[in-house]
């Protein structure tokens, strides 16, 4: 999963940092600092977090499976 924040249209609601602590934290009042690669545990969370963005800011780019094989059905 690769997570990517655009911090030109955060205003530090701070809705993630709470849903998805691990991931996502301010720095200051106003600063948003967040892991670009969290693990696999916390994609729930993170997912969260996205969703209740108010402003949009954060993408998830869950490349696990759109890149993950597609095994054929049995025959």
């Amino acid at each position: 999963m690769k997570v990517v924040v655009d911090l030109s249209r955060c205003q530090g609601y701070a809705q993630c940092a709470f849903l998805a602590p691990d991931a996502f934290r301010m720095h200051g009042e106003e600063a948003l600092m967040y892991n670009p690669t969290p693990d696999d545990a916390q994609r729930e969370q993170v997912l969260r977090a996205a969703a209740a963005c108010p402003l949009q800011a954060i993408l998830v780019d869950q490349l696990e499976e759109r890149d993950a094989p597609v095994q054929a059905p049995p025959s």
